[in-house]
């Protein structure tokens, strides 16, 4: 499918258009583990500073960045602001109940709310799905927020081109490429036949801090 590209400043798509996975639901719950070079803990505010090649994992959630800020509310909740180096993306990743599917995301800012479950991606953002290694969804905008309750993304894709005539408009712009569900079974055809003529990108290696360069 032809990657469509979308003039509305703010859409809505749900990943269910089919019966799919949620996101790991057990991820919520578990502890935070995080490396970095540099710590700046605050003990009676529960505001931690993580700098320096920032790697962050919570369950199947995979985070890495620069620089992460996290604070913890009094309830338990977890809130984490990760950011990458300048003219790089901060990097997301988690894997989605059953199946090997996968959600993976970048942007400038990474803002992760507990509390809410869910994940905002800021500035030259992008969302993935996988199957497997096979990239089957992709959505890129200004900010995107995902919702791991819900399978839910909303993509802004002009937020800072909102006073921009209408008679000239911005290359501000949302693009998704949404591929069909089941499209081989649908049609008869066997899996190998509904195979994109140029292979799909495979997953990144865990080691590296951004699929961006300076």
């Amino acid at each position: 499918m032809k990657p469509a590209f979308v003039s509305s400043l703010l859409i809505a798509l749900a990943f269910g258009l089919a019966p799919l996975a949620w996101a790991e639901r057990a991820d919520r719950s578990k502890p935070m583990n995080i490396e970095s070079d540099i710590l700046r803990h605050d003990d009676l505010k529960q505001v931690s500073v993580f700098t320096g090649r920032v790697v962050m994992t919570k369950g199947t959630i995979i985070i890495r960045g620069a620089r992460l800020d996290v604070r913890q509310d009094a309830e338990g909740y977890q809130y984490g602001v990760v950011t990458a180096e300048p003219g790089l993306r901060a990097f997301f990743r988690q894997k989605r109940d059953g199946g090997e599917e996968y959600i993976e995301g970048e942007g400038e800012t990474i803002e992760y709310d507990g509390r809410a479950d869910n994940v905002k991606f800021i500035k030259r953002a992008e969302l993935r799905r996988y199957q497997g290694t096979t990239l089957n969804d992709q959505v890129t905008g200004d900010v995107i927020v995902y919702d791991n309750v819900t399978d839910v993304f909303n993509v802004d894709g002009a937020r800072q081109a909102r006073n921009v005539n209408p008679a000239t408009p911005s290359g501000n712009r949302v693009r998704a490429m949404l591929s069909p569900r089941n499209a081989a079974a649908q049609e008869g055809a066997r899996p190998e036949a509904a195979s994109p003529a140029n292979p799909t990108p495979a997953l990144r290696p865990s080691g590296a801090l951004s699929g961006d360069k300076p």
